[in-house]
């Protein structure tokens, strides 16, 4: 029986499109992409070997071609489509329409040649009535798309492939510069160096604490004798002073305790009191830039995480699609929002006429609505049937969604000016006259009731002349802090705003700058490594342009331009390329006078030595005076927590002085006789009972404790955490409970024995010396969550002969039953309710099953002697041959002649 087959990215999606299809429609997944560039050496087919450009996989001197190859673990659905295809009579293509969507449909054009006809099918959201249209209004491919993603693509291969083994001779291996990379990681370098050039300046002020009518209310120091009082934002951070040129009073402690005394039996009269409406308009709904953001602030969401999760959502229904610059609403949308306040709010908090928005981002693209609820009417979060991750952030998108279609919040803003003697102080409140949007969604908070409550500062009636009396009033010094680093939502937003990538990609690039060891994330907060500042001071000073934010903008803006058909893509990559000042010509100019020792030397202002970049991470490098009376050179490893803005002269010093002398004696352990030391070692400070030496060549050591300083360390405490993990008592269901330190800080365990234990981590509030047993109980009766944070739905049992319970989870890709480290998908129709214990074991089973062969397939593989003519089947590698032009495309010479490589580089490419 004749199908139409149509093809989507992932099994998820063609679960959800699979439900509003007849049945004489067969929904596969192609798993993303199905071609790329080679990533290394064994991915280059036998016939393409020994060609000099094999190792960028892309052939510069024949117009850029690209050599694409079938990746290994995309084989088998290459042959699944295959075998699907020849009982259709049609062919649909509906991957997602953007850049990436639009290739990964062109990549399945040539891999597949179809012989039926081949439609282009695009939706935005994943309901019954959009796959209808969207079957109704097919297109052909547009390869002004598929154009700007593969120069996109090429572009990102030349830089990464062309700086980056650069960075591993220079610097250190491993290493990767990114078009969009290493603009990202400069300005994490640049914050960075502006806290290190940041120099403190310290005030005063006072606070008071009035009541007038039996209403109290807070009043700031604000004139002095008629002069404006310094505040932070009078403060140079670069000398800590006051700017040049401000006219300020600046109080000391002395200067304010003395005011303090002057006004004590003062009389407090209100000058002045002024009062100003104003308009808080709603927020334009999500756009994948901005729900990153919010995302991050408010539930503390990665840029991965934001993305995996929103991608689940679209791809079972609940959401349009999620990569989109666009803030408008379609109609319907409009609609529905509007539905939702009239019925949840009530009519007043209706905005007056139906909003729409426009987008202001520099290079907004493709023709997608914002992120919004799917459908013609909005599930509220509670109807969704959603729960963890999935739920908070759908709220989120609600909530923004709705709020957009509400009206105005008016509020009224108080300034109350009060004198006491010669100073005047200044109250400021907020009134909140009528909530409008603000009772759905308010920017910066998850809980609207509590936000509404924080947006509204009230002072009392107050006139001028009224006498308040004052309860009490303090003198308060302040520091000016540094610059704040990073966030991520304040890295996407620079991004944007500056016209920087695509913020489809941003999740991605944090990523990667991460897991190439640039920046850590703490608290938050994106840290930039030594390496990263070594890496930046190299690109700055040999390669500007690649880490200049104008030049990485205007390269996004001809990418723009090649996707609408103004620009010419095969000049624009030449030019950048291979032409007079391109990146070819500027690396085999300047790698020859670029030194290695140079490149991996960090001159830090105000420390006594250099920081050097080495084989295990960076270190501190000084000559000092030996015994001898000889300079001799002392090396010592920097923590991996410590950062570039908080290394100072006097850290330094004293990890210097360690190596030179020897580790720091706390005192003698009194159970073992055997002296403790404090020791700084890569991973931070941990102390260390006795020496190591051929009897004992790993004496026991302890990691301090998160929060725990250096100097504060006492030979009790140090003795304490040398004792661990200690015995708190034995669990009712049998088994030891203990408290110990590990790798991922302290925690509590329940030891059942026999290798089975169960571990929870201690809050912050808990001392791992201290805890007891009760404690640990009610850590231990806490569920375990999975990854991701995720708790169990339910507990299935424990199957007879085995120690470890079958729990099912709901995770981004839908319900899956686990067990110990074995993952098993519910196939499509199985509920919650539904599974059973027997069921859920030969999932399992069948799995663990697949993996073993899997296995045992890659190392028989690794052994066996591959033939030195062995040539790749055809299915694996396809070269860079253009479709026949059709209506949308732009006459691309086809059959493009074959490439080789020697071997293949892995780089970041972006």
């Amino acid at each position: 029986m004749s199908h139409t087959l149509v093809i989507v990215e992932s099994p998820t999606k063609a679960r959800t499109i699979r439900g509003f299809l007849p049945r004489t429609f067969r929904v596969e997944a192609s798993m993303g992409h199905v071609r790329d560039l080679p990533n290394n050496a064994s991915e280059i087919p036998a016939s393409h070997k020994g060609e000099k450009w094999a190792n960028l996989g892309v052939n510069t001197s024949e117009n850029f071609a690209p050599l694409y190859v079938v990746p290994k673990d995309k084989k088998k659905v290459v042959k699944e489509l295959k075998d699907a295809l020849k009982g259709a009579d049609q062919l649909l293509l509906a991957t997602d329409e953007d850049r990436e969507g639009e290739s990964i449909s062109w990549h399945l054009l040539q891999l597949l040649d179809p012989k039926v006809p081949v439609k282009r099918m695009v939706f935005h959201e994943i309901t019954e009535d959009a796959i209808k249209r969207a079957l109704n209004d097919t297109r052909e491919l547009n390869m002004e798309l598929v154009h700007a993603q593969e120069t996109r693509r090429i572009l990102d291969r030349l830089v990464g492939y062309t700086v980056s083994p650069l960075l591993w001779k220079k610097v250190a291996w491993g290493l990767s510069a990114g078009r969009v990379q290493s603009v990202a990681v400069r300005l994490l370098v640049q914050r960075e160096r502006a806290r290190r050039a940041f120099h403190s300046g310290s005030y005063w002020d006072l606070k008071a604490q009035l009541e007038q009518g039996g209403v109290k209310f807070e009043a700031k120091l604000n004139q002095l004798a008629g002069e404006r009082i310094a505040t932070g934002a009078d403060f140079d951070e670069n000398t800590g002073a006051i700017k040049a040129g401000t006219k300020v009073r600046l109080l000391t402690e002395s200067d304010a305790q003395g005011l303090l005394k002057a006004i004590a039996s003062e009389v407090w009269r209100v000058a002045e009191v002024e009062e100003k409406p104003t308009l808080r308009k709603p927020a334009p709904p999500f756009t994948t830039s901005t729900l990153q953001q919010e995302a991050n602030r408010k539930l503390r969401l990665s840029a991965r995480e934001t993305m995996r999760t929103a991608q689940g959502l679209y791809e079972r229904g609940f959401i349009t699609y999620m990569r989109t610059d666009s803030v408008q609403l379609s109609d319907q949308a409009i609609t529905a929002a509007r539905a939702c306040v009239e019925e949840k709010y009530g009519a007043d908090h209706l905005s007056p006429q139906p909003r729409q928005y426009s987008t202001k981002s520099r290079n907004a693209q493709e023709a997608h609505e914002a992120i919004r609820p799917a459908g013609s009417s909005f599930r509220t979060p509670a109807e969704a049937g959603l729960n963890g991750l999935d739920l908070s952030l759908y709220e989120l998108i609600w909530k923004r969604t709705v709020a957009c279609q509400m009206a105005d919040a008016r509020l009224t803003m108080v300034s109350a000016q009060i004198d006491v003697a010669n100073a005047r102080f200044r109250a400021g409140g907020k009134r909140i006259d009528f909530a409008g949007f603000f009772r759905a969604y308010v920017e910066g908070s998850d809980d609207p009731d509590a936000a509404l409550e924080g947006q509204e500062v009230l002072l009392p009636s107050l006139v001028a002349g009224d006498k308040p009396s004052c309860n009490s009033c303090e003198a308060l010094g302040h520091q000016t802090q540094p610059p704040a680093r990073f966030s991520e939502a304040a890295l996407v937003k620079t991004l944007e705003k500056e016209g920087i990538g695509r913020p489809s990609t941003y999740a991605s690039i944090i990523g990667t700058i991460c897991d190439r060891g640039y920046a850590n994330l703490q608290n938050n907060s994106l840290t930039p490594s030594f390496t990263a500042f070594a890496v930046t001071a190299l690109l700055e000073e040999h390669f500007p342009d690649l880490v200049d934010p104008g030049f990485t903008a205007r390269m996004e803006n001809t990418l723009d331009e090649i996707s609408n058909g103004s620009a010419q893509w095969l000049p624009y990559l030449d030019q950048f390329f291979r032409g007079e000042k391109g990146l070819e010509q500027q690396v085999a100019q300047r790698e020859g006078d670029i030194d290695p020792t140079t490149s991996r030397t960090i001159e830090l202002e105000g420390l006594p030595c250099v920081v050097r970049i080495g084989r295990f991470g960076a270190y501190l490098e000084a000559k000092r005076p030996g015994e001898n009376g000889e300079e001799e050179l002392i090396k010592a490893t920097l923590p991996l927590d410590l950062t570039p803005a908080d290394l100072d002269a006097d850290h330094a010093e004293l990890l210097l002085k360690q190596k030179a002398d020897g580790p720091e004696s706390l005192g003698i352990d009194p159970s073992t006789g055997e002296a403790v030391y404090l020791l700084f070692g890569q991973y931070g400070p941990y102390v260390q009972r006795g020496q190591a030496s051929e009897e004992i060549p790993k004496p026991k050591r302890a990691s301090l404790p998160k929060g725990t300083k250096p100097e504060d360390l006492s030979l009790e405490i140090a003795c304490g955490l040398l004792q661990l993990p200690r015995l708190l008592g034995e669990h009712p269901d049998g088994g030891k409970v203990q408290a110990g330190l590990g790798r991922f800080g302290s925690y509590v365990v329940h030891d059942k024995g026999k290798g089975e234990k169960d571990y929870r981590s201690l809050k912050a509030e808990d001392d791992v010396l201290l805890v007891q047993l009760e404690r640990a109980m009610e850590l231990l009766s806490v569920p375990k969550k999975g990854r991701g944070g995720r708790t169990a739905l339910k507990d299935l049992g424990t199957p007879e002969g085995s120690e470890e319970t079958i729990q099912l989870f709901d995770g981004p890709y839908g319900l899956y039953v686990k067990q110990g480290k074995v993952n098993a998908s519910l196939p499509e129709g199985t509920t919650a309710e539904s599974i059973t214990l027997e069921q859920a074991l030969e999932l399992l089973a069948a799995k663990a099953a697949t993996k073993k062969s899997t296995a045992k397939a890659s190392r028989a593989t690794k052994t066996a002697k591959t033939p030195k003519a062995a040539k790749a089947p055809k299915s694996t590698t396809t070269t860079a041959s253009k479709p026949k032009a059709t209506s949308r495309t732009t006459g691309t010479k086809a059959g493009r002649p074959r490439a080789s490589a020697v071997r293949i580089i892995r780089a970041a490419d972006s």
